[in-house]
């Protein structure tokens, strides 16, 4: 894990009962320890994670901060084979159903693949019927 963390992040640490290092958790609006803050190169927040997640889940969330950092400058074809990689490496994690979705939309988006959508929307009520990105994709079924 620290070296998929230092071949893809720039790591900074705040510790909150340090007095010099609190500002650090205002500028960020943190509220609860860990605060994970995932910044673009631009310096813009792309991703946060809150509260302590187990190494699998922890880095199932880093790749999808990856995916939706391409994901947001819409370099779509970039971003779909790593959302796929979650879906296939890290399927049992809480990270995977957001996934497939973006997964979905990022072939729509990048490759004009409208039935994608619909496949993803099929696949998601298949292997997370009961989260929240069930429910988003449902319109297109």
């Amino acid at each position: 894990m620290a070296a998929f963390v230092a071949e893809h992040f720039v790591a900074f640490q705040a510790n909150v009962n340090v007095p010099a290092e609190r500002a650090a958790f205002r500028r960020f609006g943190a509220i609860w320890t860990p605060s994970i803050v995932i910044l673009n190169s631009d310096g813009i927040e792309q991703h946060r994670i809150e509260g302590f997640l187990p190494a699998r889940e922890f880095h199932a969330q880093l790749m999808l901060a990856l995916a939706r950092i391409l994901a947001v400058r819409k370099r779509w074809v970039e971003a779909e084979p790593q959302y796929t990689a979650i879906v296939d490496r890290f399927g049992d994690t809480a990270a995977a159903a957001e996934a497939l979705y973006w997964r979905g939309v990022a072939a729509y988006q990048g490759r004009r693949d409208h039935d994608a959508l619909v496949r993803m929307a099929a696949e998601m009520q298949q292997r997370y019927p009961s989260s929240e990105w069930a429910i988003k994709s449902a319109v297109w079924l």
